[in-house]
């Protein structure tokens, strides 16, 4: 993988969490790593640096985390709004594991950071990328990391047409 390519923007108020995180990337050959101290510094390098990837902590004075994936992902200025996303944060509980999630971001990364998780994160967003959903009330990456074959209730999508479920009283593949 060409990490040496990537423009990642480091988002965080910790100075220490981004010398660590800049530490991990520059051992695994990133060469362009800017830095922001909070969303609205962010958005400012983002509109004029083409960014490919972003780390950004949940919890920052300022403009937070979730605030500033909101404002990426659904104003009308943004910058990028499909820039992969990947959140930080020691708060990782499942109510903030959703809203995140629900913010838009790609993948989530809990603290104490370490190289093995940003080099995983990294790799998933390049490797495995998600289609992106808009909706009424959602725009982001697909939240659906697989299809569940126990799934029987209404297909919401278009894409969702051709897809195939199991009928759990015949226990056989059916299309949908």
């Amino acid at each position: 993988m060409r990490f040496d390519l990537l423009k990642i923007l480091l988002v965080d108020d910790n100075q220490h969490m981004r010398i660590l995180l800049i530490e991990i990337l520059r051992a695994i050959g990133v060469q362009h790593v800017f830095e922001a101290m909070d969303g609205a510094e962010a958005l400012s390098i983002m509109r004029s640096t083409a960014i490919d990837v972003v780390f950004t902590d949940l919890s920052m004075n300022g403009v937070d985390g979730l605030d500033f994936v909101n404002l990426v992902r659904r104003a009308p200025n943004s910058p990028n709004p499909l820039v992969p996303i990947v959140m930080i944060t020691g708060h990782s509980t499942q109510r903030r594991v959703h809203e995140a999630r629900d913010a838009g971001v790609n993948e989530f990364l809990a603290k104490p950071v370490t190289a093995r998780g940003v080099i995983h994160r990294l790799t998933l967003l390049i490797e495995n990328p998600r289609p992106f959903v808009r909706t009424e009330d959602y725009f982001g990456p697909d939240r659906r990391r697989r299809a569940d074959p126990r799934h029987t209730g209404p297909w919401r999508r278009a894409e969702d047409a051709n897809t195939a479920y199991l009928d759990v009283e015949s226990d056989r593949i059916r299309p949908s």
